[in-house]
Formats: C-alpha cells, structure tokens, sequence
C-alpha cells in the first residue's frame, strides 16, 4: 500500500505555522513528511521562506513522522560540504529518520550571490560532484576534494548518524531521472509520469524508494478551492524551464499574468468531492510510486486535516485493489 505523507510548504508559511501543521498531519494519520528548501517564495502572495533547517530541527522535538527535503539544491547557495553537516545533525536528531531530497535547484532561489546560472546539463554534473562530497562527509572522515565544481580541505563532520543518510535525486526530465537513478538512494517527482518512473529504475533504481508530490486545495466548493490555488500558486501552471531560470518573484508574479484561472481548472484536486483527491492518489500508484506526499494550498488547514482524516484515509487501502 502506497505511504502518504504530507507536504509542508515554506513558501506559504512561517516555521512555527509549519511545526502545527506536522503535528496536525501525524494525528490525521498521515505518515511521512516532505519540506521545501526555498530562500524565496515563488510570488509574494505566498508570502514566507524560513530557512528549512532551523524547522526540520523543531519537528525533530514536534513529530515522530519521517521527513525529507523536496528539495535542497546542494551547488550553488549553500556548498555541499555545509549541506553534509545539516543533513547529518538532522539525522541525528531525527533519530535516522531522515532522508536528504536534492536536486539541481532554480534561480529563484541559487542566484542571490550573482552566480552565474550555469545551463541544465552543468547543473546536474555539479549535482553529481555535490552528492559525492557528501556522501563522502558523512563517512566521518577527514576528507579533502579537489574538484571540477568544488575544494573541500581537511573537513570532518563529525556529529553523523549510525547509519548514511539517504539522499533522493529529484528529475522532471530524462536526464535527471537517469542521473536520480545513477546515484540516489531514491527517486522524487512531482508529477505521475510513469515514463520518468521507469527510466530511473533502468538507470540504476529498481528497487529504491519513489516519491511523488501533488498540491490540492480543499474547500467548501470546488470554486473557492479553485480561487484559492489560483491566488496562491499560478506559477505552477508555467510551462518548461521557466521555473528553474526566472530569478525573482517579481518575475514570476509577471510570467503568470497569462495563467487564467480556467487554465488551473481540472489540474488539481479543488473543492470537497473526495473522488478527485483519490483519483490523484491513483495516478501516482498506477506510475509506480512507492510513496505521495500531499500539500494543502491556503490557510484552511485544519477543515483539510479533518477532511483527510474522515474522507480520504479510510479509502486509501482499497486504491491498491481497484
């Protein structure tokens, strides 16, 4: 039976917001939790960016359910050798219970320093070098790299857990996917894209872990959920790359001026019917997910928990059968 978790988004909300909505999650039976590592929100109408680290820290002392990150970029803002140690010092607290996402990252967020934002295929080779180091790190060895993309001299983490953490490689794209199943102990995606699912078990994955994220927005009808995701998330709606090149939120408030609210319309769970969330549950086992993680858009958080609790946990087991 596939795992559901629950997506905490810091791009809409403040830390403390973010540890009641994980508690609020494990007691409506959700059994995992994704985090997003973002230093700006996609728009301003979304409104927050806590630095992810300092909250996954919290939920250590606030949840028992397992987290991972959806997902750090380990190349550019934060060098990967700074990356092995938060990851480590947050498997520890988490007991193991820990999985670090990364993947190659968005402009939006890696450019703030006035890097260059190096081409797709560049970014994956320092993904690649990236998750090296720190798989080297968390060995707790002294370790000195000197690479393409990154020097590390005489560094040791030295707080580590008993156990290497898994690290997951995100892809949206073909190369990325093979690349995720070259290296990753796992594979995230937010789309049920069946293709991209075999092409990381072919590179490598058969057998790893599997994770997919979709955003819904429960409410009265489906039209206010439908205004609300509008609102909050047109940028979701922007098609190819503009997602990993746009640098500013004010680029993206711009960019989705074109995106209509009937173009939103039937790509998301909106609104009370249980049917559709559990039709999207369904598109992501029938792709071969092993696990979905589920974000509620918008402030009614706690009428969506009792929802999810009463309409859509009790259906899950049967998904599996249909």
């Amino acid at each position: 039976m596939v795992r559901c978790g629950y997506f905490l988004s810091c791009e809409e909300f403040g830390p403390r917001e973010l540890v009641r909505q994980a508690k609020m999650a494990e007691q409506a039976g959700f059994e995992a939790l994704w985090i997003s590592d973002h230093y700006h929100p996609w728009n301003d109408a979304q409104g927050n960016s806590p630095f992810v680290w300092s909250v996954i820290g919290a939920l250590s002392e606030a949840t028992s359910l397992p987290v991972t990150t959806a997902v750090t970029c380990p190349t550019v803002r934060i060098h990967p050798a700074i990356i092995a140690q938060a990851a480590a010092t947050a498997a520890v607290q988490h007991e193991g219970r820990f999985v670090l996402g990364v993947g190659s990252g968005e402009a939006l967020n890696e450019h703030i320093f006035g890097d260059a934002w190096p081409p797709a295929g560049i970014r994956l080779e320092m993904l690649e070098e990236a998750v090296a180091v720190i798989r080297a790190l968390h060995s707790g060895e002294e370790i000195t790299h000197h690479g393409r993309h990154y020097t590390v001299e005489n560094a040791r983490v030295y707080t580590v857990p008993d156990r290497p953490v898994p690290i997951y490689v995100s892809g949206f794209g073909p190369k990325a996917a093979g690349l995720a199943g070259r290296i990753g102990d796992g594979f995230v995606c937010t789309s049920p894209d069946a293709d991209l699912v075999r092409m990381f078990r072919e590179a490598g994955g058969a057998g790893k872990p599997t994770q997919g994220g979709f955003k819904v927005c429960h409410a009265p009808t489906a039209e206010e959920g439908l205004a609300t995701a509008h609102q909050l998330w047109p940028n979701a709606m922007l098609p190819g790359e503009l997602a990993q090149v746009l640098p500013t939120p004010r680029h993206f408030e711009q960019a989705s001026e074109l995106v209509g609210k009937d173009l939103m319309s039937g790509t998301l769970p909106c609104g009370p019917d249980p049917q559709s969330y559990l039709d999207t549950l369904r598109g992501y086992l029938d792709a071969g997910f092993d696990e979905v993680y589920v974000n509620q858009i918008g402030p009614d958080q706690e009428r969506f928990f009792r929802f999810w609790e009463r309409e859509i946990r009790p259906a899950i087991p049967q998904l599996a059968h249909v």
